[in-house]
């Protein structure tokens, strides 16, 4: 399952963005037909102006066709696009200029999907050109995916393909999680420091005897208790010159605009085997980090801890088993504040009562 939050405080339109439009979509538009702009400027600036969120344009969410076991990227798409501060980044990226590479830019493609689940009249657009473009870069098709697995696939790529390093800036704050990490020796108290970032916050469900954690500040708290080294996990001490047992801690230093969380609901058996955790886990609809987590587990001034509040914007969970299920996504629209389940091209508004039902249980139905 993956939850992601955006800090709290209503989305604004933002008169920047808007103004500076797509300058990639407004090129590809007049590489397409100059004639149409030429009658019809103002009605083509106005479209493509419109490129906020999927949700925006007709006040109402679009699907995407399941072209052979894609719900995974589909939903994971899905998130990505109707999150309005990401389609922001997106929509300023620079064009690639031959066909042949416009074929192979992530970004690029996920603009041109974006433009067809904008301005199409159907209720669903296929997500085919930017699944052959993930090929490339041995994304398998007609495969199961992991949604966070994917949704780190996804990211890197679009990071490592945006050309203008201002973009690549603005894609790290909106996604990046600071996190500091401590090892102590248990024997000198040597310590060792080191910054660290990652885009997930990837929660156990289980603590160490494999006890369930029942609500989602429980696997908060869980993530940040000291941890020991001992017998095999042991660490090499500098200052001993050997292994010794360590305590090794982590402290949260910084959290980004949409900070995207990762339950781990699974866990390895003694036969090897994975089996999936499919007990109830609630979680709310909106979080207060500072609140949640001790003086020790963080890292941060009053400042940074005041911006700690999330409201929840998204759900991607999994029905079924290890080895056959569904993925599904939920979104509340970041302009309209409305609940949306997306269930590749059948796509509805839902209450919140409605996203509760990811909460999990062995037969979980959307």
């Amino acid at each position: 399952v993956l939850l992601m939050g955006q800090r709290s405080g209503r989305q604004k339109r933002s008169k920047k963005l808007e103004l500076t439009l797509s300058k990639t979509m407004m090129t590809e538009a007049g590489v397409q037909s100059n004639k149409e702009e030429a009658k019809e400027p103002k009605a083509k600036e106005q479209r493509l102006t419109s490129v906020f969120g999927v949700a925006d344009l007709k006040n109402e969410a679009i699907g995407l066709y399941n072209i052979g076991q894609s719900c995974c990227l589909n939903s994971v798409l899905q998130v990505f696009l109707m999150n309005t501060r990401f389609t922001g980044i997106l929509r300023r990226i620079t064009v690639p200029p031959s066909p042949v590479q416009k074929g192979k830019d992530v970004p690029y493609q996920m603009l041109l999907l974006l433009e067809a689940m904008q301005c199409g009249k159907q209720k669903a657009v296929s997500p085919t050109a930017l699944a052959s473009c993930l090929s490339e870069y041995r994304v398998k098709l007609f495969v199961q995916h992991d949604a966070a697995q994917l949704f780190l696939t996804l990211w890197n790529l679009i990071k490592r393909q945006m050309k203008k390093p201002e973009l690549v800036e603005e894609l790290g704050d909106l996604y990046t999680i600071c996190v500091q990490e401590h090892l102590v020796c248990q024997k000198c108290s040597f310590e060792t420091k080191r910054n660290s970032s990652m885009l997930t916050l990837p929660l156990p469900m289980l603590d160490s005897n494999s006890h369930v954690l029942k609500s989602l500040e429980d696997c908060l708290q869980y993530f940040f208790l000291p941890e020991e080294l001992t017998d095999h996990n042991m660490c090499f001490c500098e200052e001993c010159g050997r292994k010794t047992p360590f305590l090794q801690s982590m402290k949260l230093v910084h959290l980004p605009q949409t900070l995207t969380i990762h339950l781990k609901r699974f866990c390895f058996k003694k036969s090897a085997c994975i089996h999936k955790l499919s007990h109830y886990l609630p979680f709310p609809q909106d979080l207060d980090f500072s609140a949640v987590l001790t003086e020790n587990q963080c890292q941060a001034d009053d400042n940074e801890k005041a911006a700690w509040q999330y409201e929840l914007f998204a759900v991607v969970a999994h029905s079924g088993s290890t080895n056959c299920g569904h993925y599904c996504a939920y979104i509340r629209s970041l302009t309209e504040c409305k609940w949306y389940c997306f269930n590749d091209s059948e796509v509805c508004q839902v209450s919140w009562d409605d996203v509760k039902c990811t909460y999990g249980h062995s037969n979980l139905h959307w």
